[in-house]
């Protein structure tokens, strides 16, 4: 501390630099990063998800050939999943589950599954097959160029 500078102020900028951090994350829901809210754990091999980054709108995500029919695939890094319900129909949800804000893990017989606490989701429309998620996953915008699946 300089002689200026006093243990008061010290503390209460301190202080106040906590209280900005345990406000949010900047998203309007307090920080937790789902719709849901709660603080609850889960100790698996999934991991929350960071603040949504939105890709280039326009961007390729990937070759309709890469999404299987009746399947999906999870783009981590734009949190988004693609599926393919039925051939030529393409959907796209977000990654994070609405339960407690982790990034889906798998995409298998028919669900968008998160391994945080189970809860499964139909590739079909993003509803929940199975909690404790009780939302389901948002719908995101893409379009289907040719051969090519892109973000709106």
């Amino acid at each position: 501390m300089t002689p200026s500078t006093t243990r008061r102020t010290v503390l209460l900028s301190t202080g106040a630099a906590a209280l900005a951090m345990g406000c949010g994350d900047g998203n309007g829901d307090g920080g937790t990063g789902s719709d849901t809210g709660g603080d609850g754990g889960g100790d698996s091999a999934a991991t929350k998800a960071p603040a949504a980054t939105d890709a280039p709108a326009g961007r390729e995500l990937a070759a309709t050939s890469d999404i299987p029919v009746g399947g999906g695939k999870i783009f981590a890094d734009e949190q988004i999943v693609v599926t393919q319900p039925t051939q030529g129909d393409f959907r796209a949800f977000s990654a994070v589950c609405t339960h407690q804000g982790c990034t889906v893990t798998e995409v298998r017989d028919g669900t968008i599954d998160c391994a945080c606490h189970n809860s499964r989701f139909r590739i079909a429309d993003g509803s929940v097959e199975q909690g404790p998620a009780t939302q389901p996953l948002s719908e995101q915008r893409i379009t289907v160029d040719g051969n090519s699946v892109r973000l709106v």
